[in-house]
Order: C-alpha cells, then sequence, then structure tokens
C-alpha cells in the first residue's frame, strides 16, 4: 500500500514554518566520515567547550548514581537548588533549574511573551534569542551592533508598549564583547517595569577579575530581571546539558510553570553539585583560557588578521574580505582536522569563531589557518 506524501506547508502556525534550525557545531565523528580523517588527530575549537572536559569531581559523582537510572529524577533539583542557594545566598525559590542554558532562554519566552508582542535583542548576539521569539510568534526586534556589541540605547529605543522581553548577553556570544557593569545595570535600571530583561551570562566565569559583577545583586533589586546561566562552558558539562536562571520567587513561579518536569536528569544534577563547588577546576579553566586567548590573539597578528577581542572562550577572527571567504576557510580548515565555527548564518561571513583549547590544540589550529589563507591567496 503506498501512503501518500504529506504537505509539511499545511501543519503548525505560519511562524514556525518560517524557523530556520539551529545549526551546531559539528561533531568529531561527522567531519572524520565526510574527510576520511582519523578521529584522535582532529582538533575541535568550534563549540565553546572546556577544552579541560569535565571535572573529576563531576565524573566521580555521576558514577555513585548509576544504581538510580531506573528511576526519574528530582524534578524540583533539590539538593542542586540547595547548592545554588548557599552559593548565592538566596532562598532556593529562587531559582530554575534548565536543560542547558537554552532551555531556560525558551522558558522565557513561551511564560512572558504572547503572539505578536515584542522581543528585542541585538544584531550578532546568541542566534537563540531569534528562535525562541519565531517560536511563540512574537515580534523580533533586532537592533543594529555597535563595534560588534550591543547598542544599549538603541535597545531601549526600541522598546515599546508590547515589547516584553529583552534578550542581552555579557559577554557576548560569538563576538566575544562585554558590558561594563555599571553601564549594565544602568540599563537595566531603565528598562520598563513590564519589559523583562534576560541576562544571559554563559560565560561569565571567564571574566578578569577586574571585569567581574554581582548580577545576582541586581537580581534583589529588579524584579523585571532574570539571569541565565549554564554549566556548559567553564564548568565543562557540555554534553549533560545542565543551567539554571536566578530572579525573584513570583518570575520563578511563572517559568516553572512552563519548565518540563524532569527536564534536568539525574546525572546533570549531581555532576552540577559537585561542579560548582571545584573552585579548583574552575580556577584552572579560567587561567587555561587566558592563556590561550593571548596565543590566538599572537597568532593573529602575526597573519595580519583582525579580531575582536574577546571576554568569553573564543576568538572572532576576520578571515578576508569577501562574504565567502569564512565559508571557505571553514572547509579548508575542515579538510586539515581542524573544525570552528561560520558564522555567516549571523551576519558576519567573512569571519570565523575560534574556542579556545588547549595549548597544542591552538597551535594546530594557527597552523592549519596559515595554510587555508596562504591556499586563498595563492
Amino acid at each position: 500500500m503506498s501512503i501518500p506524501a504529506s504537505r509539511p506547508s499545511v501543519f503548525g502556525p505560519e511562524y514556525v514554518r518560517a524557523i530556520a534550525p539551529y545549526i551546531a557545531g559539528r561533531p568529531i565523528s561527522e567531519v572524520a566520515r565526510e574527510y576520511g580523517l582519523d578521529e584522535s588527530k582532529i582538533v575541535k575549537l568550534a563549540s565553546n567547550e572546556n577544552p579541560l572536559g569535565m571535572p573529576p569531581s563531576a565524573r566521580a559523582a555521576m558514577l555513585k548514581e548509576l544504581d538510580d537510572l531506573g528511576r526519574y529524577p528530582d524534578s524540583n533539583g533539590f539538593v542542586l537548588k540547595g547548592v545554588l542557594a548557599r552559593k548565592f545566598d538566596l532562598p532556593d525559590t529562587w531559582f530554575t533549574l534548565g536543560n542547558g542554558s537554552n532551555d531556560i532562554l525558551e522558558i522565557c519566552a513561551h511564560a512572558l511573551v504572547e503572539p505578536g508582542q515584542g522581543v528585542v535583542y541585538a544584531q550578532y548576539s546568541f542566534a537563540v534569542y531569534a528562535l525562541a521569539a519565531q517560536e511563540v510568534g512574537a515580534r523580533a526586534v533586532e537592533v543594529p551592533a555597535q563595534a560588534y556589541g550591543h547598542d544599549l540605547d538603541g535597545m531601549l529605543q526600541a522598546i515599546t508598549p508590547d515589547t516584553r522581553l529583552v534578550f542581552l548577553a555579557n559577554p557576548n556570544n560569538p563576538t566575544g564583547t562585554f558590558v561594563p557593569a555599571a553601564v549594565l545595570e544602568a540599563f537595566i535600571a531603565k528598562v520598563p517595569p513590564h519589559v523583562v530583561v534576560v541576562l544571559d551570562e554563559a560565560y561569565n566565569e571567564y571574566l578578569p577579575v577586574e571585569d567581574q559583577y554581582d548580577a545576582i545583586a541586581w537580581v534583589r533589586k529588579y524584579p523585571n530581571l532574570v539571569v541565565s546561566r549554564t554549566l556548559s562552558k567553564a564548568y565543562g558539562l557540555a554534553g549533560l546539558r545542565i543551567g539554571y536562571a536566578v530572579a525573584q520567587p513570583a518570575m520563578t513561579d511563572l517559568l516553572n510553570r512552563i519548565r518540563q518536569p524532569f527536564n534536568v536528569n539525574t546525572m546533570a544534577q549531581a555532576a552540577a553539585v559537585a561542579a560548582i563547588g571545584d573552585t579548583d577546576f574552575l580556577q584552572r579553566s579560567a587561567a587555561l583560557n587566558a592563556a590561550g586567548k593571548a596565543q590566538l590573539y599572537a597568532g593573529f597578528e602575526r597573519l595580519g588578521l583582525e579580531y575582536v577581542p574577546s571576554y568569553g572562550n573564543f576568538v572572532l577572527v576576520r578571515v578576508g574580505e569577501d562574504e565567502g571567504a569564512g565559508a571557505r576557510v571553514n572547509v579548508a580548515l575542515l579538510k586539515q582536522g581542524v573544525i570552528v565555527r561560520p558564522v555567516g548564518n549571523y551576519g558576519l561571513p567573512q569571519w570565523i569563531r575560534v574556542s579556545i583549547g588547549l595549548p597544542e590544540e591552538n597551535a594546530a589550529c594557527l597552523t592549519a589557518l596559515e595554510q587555508a589563507l596562504t591556499g586563498q591567496s595563492a
């Protein structure tokens, strides 16, 4: 019996059909298959992962949970929320757990925005902001960037009576730019109370000591502020998908009405509890990142390449003048076993984003990049 083909265009709202799915960094196994390479020799600097991997403390904590994996995880995350509560000196009712911080961003959009209402975010900011707006049928307002970062005055001007949400990343991905604390709080204070600011701090653990600030203190002051964080980056738990939001209890109650039950698995919760307490690992990660950033900067300067000074664990670098440059250099790097992130989908087709790796990985990337650029100009 033949089954008639369906017509996808007849299903779902138009705003959902218009979504271009998120494109993740390519996995090592896929690149190895496509280019006939040895997986063990491939360098992946595409997804802003911690090159140290996960903390040994988190690995040990996960192993202790193996016998209980036949049971559902704690949907409320009692132990993990307790750790967060002690860390930030807040009641556990101020926390929402997420399946990565992506989950938090989408929960905020679903909980706070109705179809047709406004969501404001900056040009060259995390692609999920636009996706979260689209999936709820919101009116997405992208404010032109200023020096590859946020134009906060422009974002304030973009807020209208029907705006409900502002996404703001600090540091910003994929450009690595940073808004100083005083400037950022002044912006939050000016946002109308009917608009929620989601401050995405996925990379805040990589900030130099002199630039660190206490966004949690701002949460105590501003009922319309949600701080989103992840353990995928500096804490090394990307594969476990674990993030959290900090907000006042009324906001947290609303977010938890949307949050899927059991959205954070048992292993992720156990690993997160251990990782949050592992300050030595966090300090090693930050130090390695600072050294690797300097290594990449020096390499890019030697190659005569423009880059954006970064406050995260990646660097945005311009690899050509024409609009095919980023894609072309990306393929040349893939053929040499180096995976980076082309960012044409962000409106930056001349650039690539390079995650900071181990010293030998950074060196391999720079060598491959020099060869790619030499081949490009030949």
